[in-house]
């Protein structure tokens, strides 16, 4: 069971979230009401559980950006939209994994959700098993202006057909539009991986409602939970 809290902008926020028992939380740096800056997550990186991860959003960014980014914020994860170079995922591995004393680098790609979308994922778990550069894909809504934080669903009826598909080849992740009062919905009905959240646990654009992160936390876990529990196989009666 993995939890993101995603287009945090504050310490207060962030350390909420984490101790509201999310798995990540997400720092977008591309134009966003919830943008942040290098200076701004440096500062708060230090204050967070070490188990927590960190994740930079990026948006058609450039290598050299995401490197220096997640150097200087002290991030632990990239998460990838729009991104034009199939070779990036690949290149980002092999410059981590060279550092020396660098913790593992954390790799999620985006696809926005369509009713054909279903070989593009099934081309990225393939990459990812030659390759090893995802680790999981993230499906988000697709909306005409801009990517992630739409605060709108795709259809998970007509998603879970594909899910269930590509979810032993690879993570998968689901997002848009979730909230805390249809996230067990979305789990029970997708049985992803993941979850991520940014619009759904929000007072304001940018400014998170502490009772909302906690209650998606929660309603997401204990949906996991029972989950897990209706797959383990019963015990014979005797």
């Amino acid at each position: 069971m993995w939890i993101k809290i995603c287009g945090n902008t504050s310490l207060a926020d962030a350390q909420h979230a984490a101790n509201s028992g999310a798995s990540a939380l997400g720092f977008i740096f591309a134009p966003s009401p919830r943008r942040v800056t290098v200076d701004q997550v440096r500062a708060i990186s230090p204050y967070l559980p070490r188990n927590v991860e960190r994740y930079g959003v990026f948006v058609d960014a450039s290598f050299d950006e995401i490197a220096a980014t997640v150097h200087d914020a002290d991030l632990t994860g990239v998460q990838l939209h729009a991104n034009n170079d199939p070779d990036l995922p690949c290149r980002l591995r092999a410059h981590f994994a060279a550092e020396p004393a660098s913790c593992p680098i954390s790799i999620l790609a985006v696809l926005a959700f369509s009713d054909d979308m279903e070989p593009q994922m099934e081309a990225v778990a393939r990459d990812a098993a030659r390759h090893g550069a995802i680790d999981a894909l993230l499906i988000d809504s697709r909306s005409p202006i801009g990517h992630g934080g739409t605060g709108t669903r795709y259809d998970w009826q007509a998603a879970q057909h594909m899910f269930r598909r590509v979810a032993p080849q690879l993570r998968l992740i689901a997002a848009g539009g979730l909230n805390p009062d249809n996230v067990a919905e979305a789990i029970r009905t997708l049985t992803p991986w993941g979850v991520d959240v940014a619009t759904g646990v929000e007072a304001a654009p940018g400014r998170k409602d502490p009772v909302r992160v906690q209650a998606f936390t929660r309603n997401a876990r204990d949906t996991f939970a029972q989950l897990e529990k209706s797959r383990r196989p019963r015990a014979s009666r005797r």
